[in-house]
């Protein structure tokens, strides 16, 4: 019995209304990339780049904060003197040559594996925000249940292919503690694949080991589950948090983000090129690191893109320069056949309006059309990432669900039924009651839900909603519709016993827990 049927038995109409209105939470595969890129260097400017990076590793060094760090280059052969590096560009190419040039991250449900590299890109949430804007659009501290609602929302948006972690920080949480909740939040909300906390070493460790209860022990010594991010301290910094992080999940055989953190004009030269040739020289030297650790693990060529107002010194979102270096560092990364990430729909404004909107839309074009695979903070930036808005984070949702649609490509399968259409329309009919409208409506074209298109006298009939509005309602839709992927109740079991040996462990006045 159908599903149509069984609601019409339980409840008549109204059970059909529910099915037919019911949001679609089906996770969208893999985005395998059917447009060509926007590759603004010719072969002799990467070229050009390739050797400025170099040079700077040869001539400049990297600093890396770190004792084992240093003692590891050592051993490799680097030229270290005091805390900086001074690394061979040959040495530098013969470690990189090993990171796989693709990945496959395994989730809970198996459903909802997911690829990465090459032409394969996956959809993240953002992380990181002190603050939210909740369902009523007010400004505050975010709790542990905001996390949860944060989870199930991402769990239920077809083109996220992640829950992240930290979306929001439970303020209610001592800091010690946050990273063991935040990763617990994550898998019991959603079965999709998600990220490992790096705020330190062991805190790293922790992340892995609940992995370990939720997979299986073994099973990330040959799968990937998880991603770490390493964020570098431009220019040319490495700390010790931040590398006992890395090495933590390198030895695990989990992927992770090397990702310097660009504020363009204030730790980079002011030059959009240059800018780029740092950037790629602190990239190149984290990901041979990785190497060191553990040759063949996993590592993703990363970074953070915001340019500087000269004018007040805050970030900017959605500038041109932050285009134009998506599209370089995504012909350097495909130069070293390396997955690699950037960050989309960045909004600073301090509401989600026109701005927010403009400087989203204006990051999504060039992150879709740069050709990059970990496409982070795809859902819910606003205010430089201080705040994360459930408002716009179900339409940056939507948005990623159109990019997905637009980059797959022109589809061709039903060209030949198309053109018999126009043969049996002819001359001025209409095509709405074709068979092949009927049968090809839905997936034509792309018809957005939280968009209005409507006349304007329906609209107000409506309610005059604007686009907040209507979000903040289908969010509370959402929500109301969410169903848990229930964990197994003995790894549920196991993973809540691990936190609580864990919180007993970790002294709750020690915030940074960075001790290795």
């Amino acid at each position: 019995m159908t599903a149509e049927a069984r609601a019409s038995r339980r409840g008549g109409r109204e059970a059909r209304r529910t099915i037919r209105t019911a949001p679609n939470v089906e996770m969208l595969p893999t985005l395998k990339r059917g447009l060509p890129v926007v590759e603004p260097m010719d072969a002799e400017q990467v070229e050009r780049m390739h050797e400025a990076s170099l040079a700077i590793l040869e001539e400049v060094g990297v600093v890396f904060r770190d004792p084992i760090a240093l003692e590891d280059w050592r051993r490799a052969g680097a030229d270290v003197r005091g805390e900086r590096v001074y690394l061979d560009r040959g040495l530098v190419m013969e470690l990189i040559k090993t990171i796989p040039p693709e990945i496959e991250y395994f989730a809970r449900d198996p459903s909802k594996n997911v690829e990465l590299g090459g032409p394969k890109s996956i959809f993240v949430p953002m992380t990181g925000a002190p603050y939210m804007r909740d369902l009523d659009d007010v400004r505050r501290g975010p709790t542990i249940a905001d996390l949860g609602t944060f989870h199930k929302l991402a769990h239920m948006m077809p083109a996220l292919h992640s829950s992240a972690h930290h979306i929001v920080e439970p303020m209610d949480i001592v800091v010690a503690h946050r990273h063991l909740h935040i990763t617990y939040s994550s898998m019991r909300y959603s079965d999709k694949t998600f990220m490992g906390m790096t705020t330190s070493p062991k805190n790293a460790e922790d992340a892995l080991d609940m992995c370990d209860i939720l997979f299986g022990p073994g099973f990330l010594e040959t799968h990937a589950v998880t991603t770490g991010n390493c964020n570098g301290n431009s220019p040319l910094v490495w700390d010790q948090v931040m590398l006992g992080a890395m090495r933590a999940f390198c030895r695990r055989n989990q992927p992770v983000l090397c990702s310097p953190f660009v504020l363009g004009g204030a730790n980079t030269p002011a030059s959009t090129a240059a800018a780029v040739a740092q950037l790629n020289a602190e990239a190149l030297s984290a990901l041979a690191y990785t190497q060191v650790v553990r040759k063949g693990c996993p590592a993703i060529y990363g970074h953070y893109l915001s340019t500087v107002s000269m004018q007040s010194g805050a970030p900017m979102a959605g500038t041109p320069e932050i285009s134009l270096m998506n599209f370089m560092i995504g012909q350097m990364a495909r130069r070293y056949n390396i997955p690699w990430r950037t960050s989309n729909l960045l909004g600073g404004a301090k509401v989600f309006d026109a701005q927010s909107g403009y400087e989203s839309a204006m990051t999504m074009m060039a992150v879709l059309m740069s050709g990059a695979n970990y496409i982070w903070h795809s859902a819910g930036w606003n205010e430089a990432g201080m705040h994360c808005s459930i408002a716009k984070f179900v339409v940056d949702a939507e948005v990623c669900d159109m990019g997905y649609r637009m980059t797959q490509g022109i589809q061709w399968d039903d060209f030949d039924e198309a053109l018999a259409a126009i043969r049996d329309v002819g001359p001025g009919g209409h095509y709405l009651g074709h068979p092949h409208t009927q049968a090809n409506f839905e997936r034509a074209f792309f018809i957005p839900k939280l968009f209005d298109n409507n006349s304007i006298e329906q609209w107000k009939a409506d309610g005059s909603k604007d686009i907040k509005q209507r979000a903040l309602e289908h969010a509370r839709h959402l929500l109301g519709e969410y169903q848990e992927p229930k964990l197994d109740q003995a790894k549920d079991e196991e993973l809540q016993a691990y936190i609580e040996r864990r919180s007993r462990e970790i002294p709750a006045v020690d915030a940074l827990n960075d001790e290795y």
